[in-house]
């Protein structure tokens, strides 16, 4: 008898769907997408901030509107006074190629404050067809 044979998706059965309700409702405490921080960033008011964590070149060359630069080698406590420690950051980098969000999440983390990851990054957000802001912003 020929059993058909396992592709490579299905070679490693999926996961059962407790076990997926854990991982993803996990997966999406640590992580926003482009869409849904596009979204937000559209209220009149954010209940997070969003930190756009390259350098400040790579911020004035174009970044997401709304967003703060703060390169991820300068998040230390010094530099997050200004809000009050419940405060969720969001933050980002240039996008999947890049670890600096990684960098940033975790040094957020170290330091106490909430943070999710914006996947895809700056290159996400183009992808996605949102604008990007030139220069100083003013936020």
């Amino acid at each position: 008898m020929n059993r058909p044979m396992n592709s490579a998706v299905t070679n490693i059965p999926p996961a059962s769907s407790s076990d997926a309700i854990e991982h993803f409702g996990k997966l999406l405490s640590f992580e926003t997408d482009c869409w849904d921080t596009h979204s937000a960033t559209e209220k009149v008011e954010m209940d997070f901030v969003l930190l756009d964590v390259r350098s400040p070149d790579l911020y004035e060359a174009g970044h997401v509107p709304g967003a703060l630069n703060l390169p991820h080698g300068r998040i230390i406590e010094r530099n997050l006074t200004r809000w009050p420690s419940e405060t969720v950051f969001v933050v980002y980098c240039s996008g999947p190629h890049c670890n600096g969000a990684d960098k940033a999440a975790l040094r957020l983390a170290e330091l106490g404050r909430p943070v999710k990851k914006m996947i895809g990054g700056l290159e996400g957000w183009k992808d996605e067809g949102f604008d990007v802001v030139r220069g100083i912003d003013a936020t």
